[in-house]
């Protein structure tokens, strides 16, 4: 949930009660309802412009680097030749920008299920849409899941973009993750999709927040992977000024090379 008030942005969610995030808005650029969320963008006084999904920040021009360089970079670096990736989610392009940067991927698929994203942030906020600019990429609308059951491709490298993996921003309950980019079947055709000694990593959520749902899918990805490991960015406008990821690596040996 997002209040406006008095110029003030405040995002409130019950994924993280008793806490809220505020920015001081400037402008309002865009807000629109897709077919699958609230999209809106707005120009901040002090952090750029910034992205909401369902009235939660997924990225301002200020500090956006931290999180696509962290989810991007992780596996990229930790893999010998990483030619091949796709990329589930990252509507706003980010990850895609950082994936140019690296020398040796040489062909990315990205999968987004909402095109008005794509569109909005190419509209709105050209320094991390062009990363759609890249010849390299070949772009496919639809569910992540859905993608790779249905994909022959496969890839070294495997990265989950997505927004927060608990459906309706609610708190995780049972340990059950709410959507179909978080759970046992996901994980499982993520690995079937792998090239040999490939490696993963998703969006993590924060770990002062959320350690329930993060030892569910540690424990989920202990039965699919080898080797698997949480690392953590500073982001100070995500909530407790945290994001994670989530690595999983089909090489059992990849922790005694690296």
């Amino acid at each position: 949930m997002d209040r406006n008030l008095n110029g003030w942005f405040t995002e409130m969610s019950p994924m993280w009660p008793g806490q809220a995030t505020s920015l001081k808005v400037k402008e309002i650029l865009l807000h629109k309802k897709s077919k699958f969320q609230d999209i809106k963008i707005f120009e901040s006084t002090d952090y750029g412009r910034v992205l909401l999904l369902d009235g939660i920040i997924q990225a301002t021009e200020r500090d956006e680097a931290a999180y696509q360089e962290m989810i991007t970079f992780l596996p990229l670096n930790s893999h010998p030749n990483p030619e091949k990736v796709l990329v589930v989610g990252g509507g706003d392009g980010g990850v895609l920008r950082e994936m140019a940067k690296h020398p040796k991927v040489k062909e990315i698929y990205h999968c987004e299920i909402d095109e008005e994203v794509i569109a909005a942030c190419k509209e709105f906020i050209p320094s991390m849409a062009c990363g759609f600019d890249n010849p390299n990429i070949k772009s496919f609308t639809g569910d992540g899941a859905a993608f790779l059951e249905n994909t022959e491709e496969k890839f070294d490298i495997i990265i989950t973009d997505a927004s927060d993996p608990v459906s309706g921003r609610r708190r995780c309950r049972n340990r059950t993750p709410a959507n179909t980019l978080f759970n046992d079947e996901y994980y499982g055709k993520m690995k079937a999709k792998l090239r040999p000694g490939g490696i993963l990593c998703c969006q993590g959520e924060n770990m002062w927040l959320h350690s329930e749902l993060i030892s569910h899918l540690m424990e989920t990805c202990r039965k699919e992977y080898p080797v698997v490991d949480y690392a953590y960015t500073c982001v100070p406008t995500y909530p407790g000024g945290q994001i994670g990821f989530i690595l999983c690596s089909l090489n059992k040996e990849l922790n005694n090379i690296y």
